[in-house]
This record gives C-alpha cells, sequence and structure tokens, in this order.
C-alpha cells in the first residue's frame, strides 16, 4: 500500500501539531523533510524513540524546529512504518509541514485511513477500530468507560466466542448428515436445543442493554418546554453553568430552539430550549412553537416549566395535558420559588415529580440531577456492560438473534435438520460480519468513512 499522511491533531492554534506518516517508505518521507539533531539520521532510529531536529524544505530552509517519532512495523498503530512529526501549533506551519510530507512522495490520507490499515492489518478488529471514534467523541464517564472496553476487545470476545459455538454446531450438523457411514454419534436434539437457547439469550441480553447503554452513552435528548416567560431560558442557563440563552423580562424572548449538552451527574442531557407554546397571531412565534411541539415529540425527556408564583391559567393545563398524551419521561420544575408561591403543586404533581427550584438564584440543581438519574435507573445500569457502538453492530446481532430463534423453533416443531443448519449458519455469518472476520469491503469501507482524517 502507498504511504499515506494527514494531520492527527485538531487544525486550530495550539501547543503543537502532529503529522502522521504510515507505510512502507515512511522513514524514506521522514527523512526528506527532518533533519534530526540527537541522531545520525532518520533510517537510524530505533522503534519508539524521538529525536529533536530540524523541519526543512526541498532548498533545506528551516521551516519549523520539533520532534520526530518513529514506530517500526509490526509495532505501530497500523503494523506499518510510521513517523509522527510534532511541530509548532500553528494553523500555517501545520499545513506548511503537511505539504513537505506530500512533497516527499506521500499521499493524502483517507477519513479513518490509518485505523483503517490497523484493521486491515490484524492490529484490531473491526469492533475494536469503531470504539477508536467512540473514544474521540467520549463526553462522559460511561462513554468513555464503554469506549474502552471494546477497543480491549471485550465485546469481539464475547461475540466471537458466541459464533465459534455456532460454527463447533455447524461442524458437527455437517459430519453428521455428510457422513453417515463413518458411524458417528447423532446429533442430540435436547444438547442443540439447550445450545440454541443459550446463544440466544447471551445475544438477547447485550441487544437489550443497548438502547440503555444508549441513552448514557450518547446523551438523554431532553425539551425544556413552556409557555412564554416561565424561565425556560433561564433554566438551560442555569444547568450549562453559563448564559446560553437570552434571558429578559419579555415574553417570547426564545423564538428558535436552541441546542448544547451538558453532563449531569452520571448522565448527558442533550438539551433543548424551545419557543414559549402559546396561542399567538405572530407568524415568526407560530413557527417557534410548531418547532418546539415538534421537538416534544422526539425528545426522550422533557422537563416542563411552570412559573410558581401565578396561578395555572389555560395555557399551561393545555401543555400539562398534550405532555400526559405523549406519554414520555416528565419532570415538572416549578420555577421562581423565590418569590411568593400562587401555583398549585398538587394539580401539577398529578403528571410527574414536581421539582421547585429559582433558576434566578441557581437553587434547585442537585434536586433536577438526582431525579434525571433515578428516573433513567442511573445507578442499576452497570457501567461495565457490554453495549454496541452503533446501529451497524445492533442490526447485525438481531440478524443473528431472529436466525437464532428461527432455528430454535425449527429445532422444537420437528423439521428437518438441513432447516435448522441452514438458520444456525446465518446467525454466524451475520456475528461474523459484526465482528469483520468476515464483513465485505463494501461495509469495511462505510465504517471508516465516519472517522476524522489523520485517525
Amino acid at each position: 500500500m502507498s504511504t499515506i499522511c494527514a494531520i492527527s491533531t485538531p487544525l486550530a492554534a495550539g501547543g503543537i501539531s502532529v503529522i502522521r506518516i504510515s507505510g512502507e517508505d515512511a522513514f524514506g518521507v521522514a527523512a526528506k523533510v527532518f533533519e534530526p539533531q540527537t541522531c545520525k539520521d532518520v533510517g537510524s532510529m530505533a522503534g519508539y524513540t524521538c529525536a529533536y531536529g530540524r523541519i526543512t524544505d526541498a532548498q533545506g530552509k528551516t521551516v519549523d524546529d520539533g520532534v520526530l517519532t518513529v514506530f517500526r512495523a509490526p509495532r505501530s498503530y497500523t503494523g506499518e512504518d510510521v513517523c509522527e512529526i510534532s511541530c509548532h501549533g500553528g494553523i500555517y506551519v501545520t499545513k506548511k509541514v503537511l505539504r513537505l510530507c506530500l512533497a516527499a512522495g506521500a499521499s493524502l490520507a483517507d477519513r479513518g485511513e490509518f485505523t483503517k490499515r490497523a484493521f486491515l492489518s490484524g492490529k484490531l478488529s473491526l469492533t475494536q477500530a469503531e470504539a477508536v471514534m467512540d473514544t474521540i467523541s467520549a463526553q462522559g464517564e460511561f462513554a468513555l468507560n464503554s469506549a474502552n472496553s471494546a477497543r480491549q476487545g471485550r465485546l469481539f470476545k464475547q461475540i466471537k466466542s458466541l459464533s465459534d459455538r455456532l460454527v463447533e454446531i455447524l461442524g458437527e450438523l455437517a459430519a453428521w448428515v455428510d457422513y453417515p457411514e463413518e458411524d458417528l454419534p447423532e446429533v442430540e436434539s435436547t444438547a442443540l436445543c439447550k445450545s440454541l437457547k443459550d446463544a440466544i439469550s447471551a445475544l438477547g441480553k447485550i441487544i437489550d442493554n443497548y438502547d440503555r447503554g444508549l441513552v448514557f452513552k450518547s446523551g438523554i435528548d431532553t425539551c425544556i418546554a413552556g409557555k412564554p416567560n416561565v424561565g425556560k431560558s433561564a433554566l438551560m442557563n442555569m444547568l450549562l453553568g453559563f448564559d446560553r440563552s437570552i434571558v429578559t423580562d419579555i415574553a417570547g424572548t426564545t423564538r428558535d430552539v436552541i441546542q448544547e449538552s451538558v453532563q449531569l451527574g452520571s448522565v448527558t442531557l442533550k438539551l433543548s430550549d424551545t419557543a414559549g407554546i402559546h396561542d399567538t397571531s405572530d407568524t415568526v412565534e407560530q413557527m417557534g412553537v410548531e418547532l418546539a411541539k415538534d421537538r416534544l415529540e422526539s425528545a426522550m425527556l422533557i422537563l416542563a416549566v411552570f412559573d410558581s408564583s401565578q396561578a395555572l391559567d389555560e395555557q399551561d393545563r393545555n401543555l400539562l395535558e398534550h405532555i400526559g398524551k405523549l406519554g414520555k419521561k416528565t419532570l415538572i420544575i416549578l420555577n421562581k420559588t423565590d418569590l411568593e408561591t400562587a401555583a398549585d403543586k398538587a394539580e401539577l404533581q398529578a403528571f410527574g415529580q414536581v421539582i421547585e427550584i429559582s433558576a434566578k438564584n441557581g437553587e434547585g440543581l442537585d434536586e433536577i440531577q438526582s431525579a434525571v438519574e433515578q428516573l433513567f435507573k442511573a445507578g442499576e445500569f452497570d457501567a461495565d456492560s457490554d453495549i454496541f457502538a452503533n446501529e451497524r453492530q445492533k442490526q447485525c446481532a438481531e440478524t443473528a438473534h431472529t436466525h437464532l430463534q428461527s432455528a430454535l423453533e425449527s429445532l422444537e416443531t420437528g423439521q428437518t435438520l438441513d432447516a435448522v443448519t441452514v438458520m444456525i449458519d446465518y446467525a454466524a455469518q451475520s456475528l461474523m460480519e459484526l465482528t469483520g472476520e468476515k464483513a465485505t469491503e463494501a461495509v469495511v469501507n462505510n465504517v471508516f468513512s465516519k472517522f476524522c482524517v489523520g485517525k
């Protein structure tokens, strides 16, 4: 394969930037742009060593000074010879060093090509490779733990163990059917039935964990709703810890959906501050109200905000009725408790847990955090559970699960072992596609197309 290079750090001003080079001629490319000052030459450097030196252009002019780190095949991230040039983190100088590497014979890496090469060289399974991007995008402790578990091969080992058992069963079935003259022991249906049930149960447990795990891994879609001027934007700012939404005494200040993410205890909330839901003749406000209602439909959690200093009116009750019909997890936020109370708390409690806060004074944050964690049973979820990184993995597992159930049904209804064997074979193929052992080129290319360039 060709020698590739890319900027592996964010393209923004910073302390350092790293340009990664991988391939057969990685050392040759590096030698053309880097002149070491602390060793004889690039080619003589041992793996896992660094050298300080000058980064130069084709005319020998100094572009920058920096550090070269070398990794010799196969003990590198990609399994190939790898060089990494660390230079000063200015955008122009970073791009300049990249252009020098390209001029020296390297090709620009595609999205995820370094990790793809690690997969193709056997350094990573497909599930481990996908976990690399999960590590990069992790926004909370659970997401990071999950990604690290997958990168260490835990999910791969569990799925491979299942697929290996299915392959073993297929071997036993094939031997008994194809070589009757060998007087092999007949496949015992009771034992086969138990093996299928065990596989279905193990796979089903991982599938069931996916949706719950996704909540803690990717965040809870949360809609902050209420009529105008009840303190929705103030609540969002309190949750975030900084002023993101404009807060005024003028009703209808928020007309669009404002989105931010915040870590609240052990869970991440993907917050949407919406326009006040109310009847209005203003065309722009009407559009904002419709957006707010759409967001209520798609949310996993609704924070319904009410003004404790005002008695509930028709608009409040209409909102409560609408939320009640949606059947979503809901917390009733009774804001402005720093003022004299006029709202009927008992009426609100019929629609969900009521939490009294003063967003203006920053009071009630701990109570909201505790309520959200209890609502989603955060304390009951095992942070070390095996969960799928994405829908591709989940679909492969669900397909395998369906085929195994069909195999068990065929066995229990007395169908031929040929029919059972076909279903088990389909299940094994799906699991091997999940791990990447038999993934098509199209599947592999699609996985790595979602990576950033330089990883």
